[in-house]
């Protein structure tokens, strides 16, 4: 390689400074502008209020036409009534458990696993969940804010009791 190539190549990028302490946990559909509210917060907001609230509306639409073909084929009330009702049960504990979410985490040993099948029906239930957390804040701020702020007085105060080089310290004294 010449001496003129080597002044031509670039320069490598200059490393990003990561800053000390704790990092926030980003936020699905929202990264971590949750923390200071910038980067479009209020519109990613009322954007996904306004996604979840009109799936919801086209989940009930879809399940009505499904309901409308149960009629026509005649099955019977039993079964009419059973869907309505599974379907409402399902709903409800998806939206309980979805709202839960939000405000605290799952145990490891939890029934999490075990409802999921039961929440992927009942997922109008969460979609509602979801809509009506984001008029107020991102789903999970909460619970994201509160762990990041003891992150941070955590490193704070494991920070500030340091109190220089043990270097220099004298030797303690004998009894």
């Amino acid at each position: 390689m010449s001496d003129d190539q080597r002044d031509q190549t670039p320069a490598e990028p200059a490393q990003a400074a990561v800053p000390a302490g704790p990092q926030p946990e980003p936020i699905r559909f929202f990264g971590t502008t949750w923390v200071d509210h910038d980067g479009g917060y209020a519109l990613r907001r009322v954007g996904l209020a306004i996604g979840s609230l009109a799936t919801a509306v086209s989940a009930a639409v879809l399940l009505r036409l499904a309901y409308e073909g149960l009629e026509i084929g005649n099955v019977g009330p039993f079964l009419s009534i059973s869907v309505v009702v599974l379907f409402a049960i399902a709903s409800s504990i998806a939206f309980t458990k979805t709202w839960a979410s939000f405000s605290r985490r799952p145990a490891p040993s939890s029934d999490e696993a075990a409802l999921k099948g039961l929440k992927t029906i009942g997922f109008i239930g969460s979609l509602i969940a979801y809509f009506l957390r984001c008029l107020g804040e991102a789903p999970g701020e909460k619970l994201h804010r509160a762990e990041y702020e003891s992150a941070r007085a955590e490193y704070a105060r494991r920070r500030s009791t340091r109190t220089g080089n043990p270097a220099t310290r004298r030797p303690k004294r004998k009894k």
